[in-house]
């Protein structure tokens, strides 16, 4: 299995410059590479083979009064960028085949330099980590990195990335082995929501902690600074750079925030069930803010990708699953309730917590579908 462990880097002043130099480079080598791509299709040409084209908007170009400068820097960043082109171009012709899963992709699209996050890549022969803890990146230098873990392997890879607000972050593609954690005999299963942020069939609750919420002043505050300024001038770009800071530091919480949740759920449980809700679709109603601000979407595909790592069981349970109406006790399915009810009693005399009766049910219907997958006859009410 391959996994990202990022780290951030503090750059010198000399070494921002490279650096930026590095990022203009890559875009004009990609936007480049696009270009004559369409304008190979535009005169009915045939498609242009990859190291056709790396010959002409790297090698070629490099010989040129107008593209002089791309020798500037590491050879390894202008064939990276150049990569990326071809596996933007790769998966979205697998997206019109139908060979790609997911949603549609568009054609490759040109790079702007007003873009708030730039990156470049570099593999084995473009970086190195050095003995006095720091990582040499060709034609850039030693670049002093915080390290707060040790790689398990040698990287293949490393991404530098500059973000919205000003921070360079080194991220290394490390191959790793799968960590098997003990087998559990407990299975969970997940009702997510907006008031608390997720029911347990167990019983437990993780409160909803609205990282956006909470920070909504300083938000504004650095929003109106920034409106007061004029365009062009520096004071602009100082206050558009705390802008991007504050939500930097929101976006960054509620990450180490579902990290730390979503560990605990799959060391503790066997196997994991969870409603595969339209979070797409919940996002254009008027809970879009708050649907945004709880991040389910990163939750579950944490959940998804820790549980493959440690050997757990992780399943998603159809929306059109009638998990609040049902009762987890008799099985009878209810009418449609309101958001404001939540409890209800049965038929059968049980009272049902909204969420907690939902958990139970996308538990149940979790293990029913897992057990159909294998070959038993388990069936549940509709």
């Amino acid at each position: 299995m391959q996994l990202r462990y990022n780290f951030r880097v503090y750059p010198t002043p000399g070494q921002s410059t490279a650096l930026a130099r590095a990022f203009g480079c890559a875009r004009v080598v990609f936007n480049d590479g696009l270009a004559a791509r369409r304008a190979a299709r535009a005169a009915g040409l045939p498609y242009i083979k990859d190291s056709a084209l790396q010959t002409q908007v790297i090698t070629t170009a490099k010989t040129t009064p107008e593209r002089a400068w791309l020798s500037e820097v590491s050879s390894v960043v202008l064939v990276q960028a150049l990569a990326d082109l071809h596996s933007a171009y790769r998966n979205f012709f697998a997206s019109v085949t139908g060979t790609r899963k997911g949603p549609k992709l568009a054609r490759p699209k040109f790079r702007s330099r007003k873009d708030n996050r730039q990156s470049i890549r570099f593999t084995r022969n473009g970086f190195s980590l050095r003995p006095n803890g720091r990582l040499y990146v060709a034609k850039i230098g030693e670049l002093m990195v915080a390290w707060s873990r040790e790689l398990p392997s040698v990287p293949s890879s490393v991404t530098i990335t500059k973000d919205s607000a000003g921070r360079y972050f080194a991220s290394f593609v490390i191959v790793v082995t799968d960590e098997l954690l003990p087998q559990t005999g407990t299975e969970v299963g997940i009702d997510l929501g907006l008031a608390t942020f997720a029911v347990l069939s167990d019983g437990k609750t993780i409160a909803s902690p609205r990282f956006l919420r909470q920070a909504e002043r300083r938000l504004r505050k650095a929003q109106q600074s920034l409106s007061r300024k004029d365009k062009g001038s520096k004071n602009r770009d100082k206050a558009r750079t705390r802008v991007a800071r504050a939500h930097a530091r929101v976006a960054d919480t509620r990450r180490d925030w579902a990290h730390k949740h979503s560990t605990t759920i799959i060391r503790d449980n066997q196997a994991v069930f969870i409603e595969n809700l339209s979070i797409k679709g919940l996002a254009r109603t008027r809970l879009a803010k708050s649907v945004h601000d709880a991040g389910w979407g990163m939750f579950t595909c944490m959940l998804e990708q820790k549980a493959a790592q440690y050997g757990r069981y992780f399943a998603k349970v159809d929306r059109w699953f009638p998990s609040t109406r049902m009762c987890s006790v008799c099985g009878v399915v209810s009418d449609k309730k309101p958001l404001h009810v939540r409890e209800w009693i049965c038929k059968c005399g049980t009272i049902h917590d909204r969420d907690l009766n939902a958990a139970r049910n996308i538990l149940a219907a979790g293990q029913a579908e897992r057990l159909n997958a294998c070959g038993g006859a388990v069936s549940l009410p509709v």
